[in-house]
């Protein structure tokens, strides 16, 4: 067993895992459906007897993941200052734990109660796992526990955090994980926007990212799908604009995209051919009633709507479960957890069948069973196989005190078992000695070697360095479904970025005191690509905005867009965060790479006051926050806003419009964190005393340096150091 703190990041050579035709590494089986081909299941079983093979205690909201003869799941643990994200490996057989992972949360208003939101997703391949936490850490495990390599998508990729806590699943396939959330980076990512990103699975470089649709409605957690249609494999999910959109896998070129609702889709989609089945509980996008479950054929492309509709049914809300599609019907759990079984070709409403009051967690079929659980501790295992559904088993599953152990997620079946989390417990079901019919496993698109050459790719697609940082670019070519080919040679260039790049694609970035962006090209003949380069200063750095345009803001900061920008003020310039037109007023901005540790940052900053409103000013460091709160007069440490884990607060009287000089260190004190904070008027003699202390016995030991701000009236930053 063991358990670090995120930052400590370990490199292993790959291995074999062992690979089970049983293994249910996607949260939604196999075949990305919810059912199973397994059969000789369980119809009944008895909490703590008949059929319960084993349970272990474990708080979690996500569907377990089994592969290689193990189970994996995430969730949270610990209580007060001691409340960690959990990832936990079981011994598949016996529940007898193996390792597990605990680490920090922060950079989220997400609160305890959702942290462990999205499914864990395995590669049989390599055995690896991965994990995406709400805090936008994003892990990938080896099947030992180790973590092969890790990325903070926050600090980053400018990754949006919600408070309800929807977090996406990863996805993975052939060399690909992708995992998609809302983000506001840099450049052509500056717009916040649902996007997609996809990393090599083995060494987590960016490989592409997708934008295929518009502002988004609100946040969601639709995970994808692989579609192959005409050749192509489609990665096919529904987005935050209210859209369902098939991407080109290997490149995340949008193929087709379809209107369906106006507000974001949750509910993941399932296909078969190519038909892709989905739908959501909110308006409809073009009519006033509520809900919809759609039939879409995928063989368009452009922006479709109603021509490639084959289908639809109205009024069914279903927007938090997943379908399941088998044999021929789609089985839909709508908000109030009733089950409706639809014929999939046609959609007629075949029969309906309650299993609870509240539908969040996905059902999954096998064996003729359905099993369905319900947000109220409830579990049901349905007779499916004739006309009308029968109840084998009805259980209400309580934790200590009476009170309902709730189950968001879905069962997952794997080898004669059935698996499932509560936040109590996770369960096992089965019978002992058991055997099953394995489920086949979603085969790979078959490459078509007659096909030339139709695109080049660049590799990675998108990275940060530091100046004196060699980096190797690889170009890759494509046919025209998106197949990989072979590696190739041609002519490197760099655009907007000062340095020297060879003719095998190796860069060095020269040193820039503020900072670079730009791109590397690449031509070979007819066929060009670029990637997206970032260049974040070695420390120590400083700004002081003198140098900067009217408008702008340093481009290689993340979290900046739209809400910082550059004024003249009182013959010189600041920057200034307004308040939102649009979305929260409160912002982080990250200065450095994420993987930073040991330095101090200080900067200059003024809050306002209008009426009776006052503004927040900040620093950030090691992922800690030091906050001067205006309308509570205080100034605060914090390592996670919503739950306040660790947090110091202290009475401390700050005026508006004074402008105000605050320093932030943090100092690794054996098993403990110090974090230090000093707050003076600017141009005052710096105090000899530190004007905050807190200890945080969870130790953060890294993070990017920012400065926050809440602004429903401005605020005013100058002088931006870290060193």
């Amino acid at each position: 067993m063991r358990t670090h703190v995120f930052g400590v990041v370990s490199a292993l050579a790959l291995v074999a895992a062992p690979v089970s035709g049983g293994d249910w590494s996607h949260w939604r089986g196999p075949s990305q459906t919810g059912a199973s081909d397994e059969t000789g299941l369980v119809s009944t079983w008895a909490i703590d007897g008949e059929n319960q093979l084993w349970k272990a205690a474990f708080t979690g909201r996500s569907t377990p993941i089994v592969q290689g003869g193990r189970v994996y799941a995430i969730g949270r643990t610990g209580k007060d200052i001691t409340e960690q994200s959990h990832v936990v490996c079981y011994d598949a057989e016996t529940g007898k734990l193996i390792w597990e992972d605990k680490f920090n949360v922060f950079h989220t208003t997400i609160p305890f109660n959702r942290v462990g939101w999205a499914h864990l997703a395995g590669d049989p391949s390599t055995g690896y796992v991965y994990a995406h936490g709400v805090q936008g850490v994003f892990n990938c495990y080896d099947r030992d526990g180790n973590i092969v390599w890790s990325k903070s998508l926050t600090e980053e990729f400018g990754r949006i955090s919600g408070y309800g806590g929807r977090t996406h699943t990863p996805f993975v396939h052939g060399d690909l994980v992708v995992v998609s959330y809302l983000n506001t980076g840099w450049g052509n990512q500056a717009a916040p926007r649902h996007r997609y990103f996809a990393f090599d699975k083995r060494t987590g470089d960016v490989v592409w990212v997708s934008t295929p649709g518009g502002p988004p409605k609100d946040t969601t957690y639709s995970t994808p799908i692989i579609l192959t249609v005409k050749g192509r494999e489609q990665l096919v999910a529904g987005n935050a604009d209210g859209s369902v959109y098939g991407l080109e896998f290997t490149t995340g070129r949008k193929i087709w995209g379809f209107k369906l609702s106006k507000r974001g889709i949750n509910s993941s989609v399932v296909a078969s051919g190519k038909y892709v089945y989905t739908s959501h509980s909110e308006e409809n996008w073009d009519s006033s009633a509520l809900g919809r479950v759609v039939c879409i054929d995928a063989t368009g492309s452009g922006d479709v709507t109603k021509t490639h509709e084959v289908w639809r049914a109205d009024g069914q809300t279903v927007g938090y479960t997943s379908p399941v599609l088998h044999d021929g019907k789609l089985y839909v759990t709508d908000n109030s957890a009733n089950v409706h079984c639809l014929d999939a070709m046609t959609g007629k409403v075949l029969w309906e069948q309650s299993v609870g009051t509240v539908g969040k967690g996905s059902p999954v079929i096998a064996d003729g069973k359905m099993y369905a659980p319900e947000v109220n501790g409830g579990f049901q295992i349905l007779d499916i196989s004739g006309d009308t559904p029968k109840v084998l088993d009805r259980k209400r599953i309580e934790r200590k005190g009476g009170v309902h152990a709730e189950i968001y997620g879905s069962p997952a079946i794997s080898n004669g078992r059935v698996y499932f989390t509560t936040e109590d417990q996770i369960y096992c079901l089965g019978e002992a000695g058991g055997s099953a019919t394995m489920t086949k496993a979603r085969k790979p698109a078959a490459f078509d070697a007659s096909l030339p050459p139709a695109s080049v790719q660049v590799r990675p697609a998108e990275i940060a360095v530091t100046p004196g940082t060699e980096v190797k670019f690889t170009a890759h070519l494509l046919n025209e479904l998106g197949q990989e080919m072979w590696q190739t040679s041609g002519t490197w260039g760099l655009k907007e970025v000062l340095g020297k790049i060879g003719a095998n694609g190796s860069i060095t970035v020269a040193d820039s005191p503020n900072g670079q962006t730009g791109m590397v090209t690449f031509k070979s003949g007819e066929l060009t690509g670029s990637a997206r380069l970032r260049v974040v200063p070695n420390l120590p750095y400083s700004e002081d905005f003198e140098t900067a345009k009217a408008g702008t803001y340093p481009s290689f900061w993340i979290g900046a867009a739209g809400k910082f920008k550059v004024i003249e003020m009182d013959g010189g310039q600041v920057l200034i965060k307004p308040p939102a037109t649009r979305a929260l007023h409160r912002s982080a901005v990250f200065v450095g790479p994420p993987s930073s540790s040991g330095y101090t940052v200080q900067a200059d900053m003024m809050g306002t006051k209008k009426r009776r409103v006052r503004s927040d000013v900040g620093l950030i460091s090691h992922r800690y926050t030091l906050d001067m709160m205006g309308n509570h007069q205080r100034l605060q440490v914090r390592s996670w806003a919503s739950d306040l884990r660790m947090a110091k607060t202290i009475d401390f009287a700050w005026d508006p419009d004074v402008w105000y000089t605050m320093k932030l260190k943090v100092e690794q004190i054996t098993d403990k964190t110090i974090v230090l904070g000093k707050v003076w008027k600017r141009g005052d003699d710096e105090p000899a005393e530190w004007t905050i202390r807190a200890e945080d016995p969870l130790p953060i030991l890294e993070g990017s340096p920012g400065i926050y701000g809440y602004s429903p009236t401005n605020v005013y930053y100058d002088n931006i150091k870290v060193w």
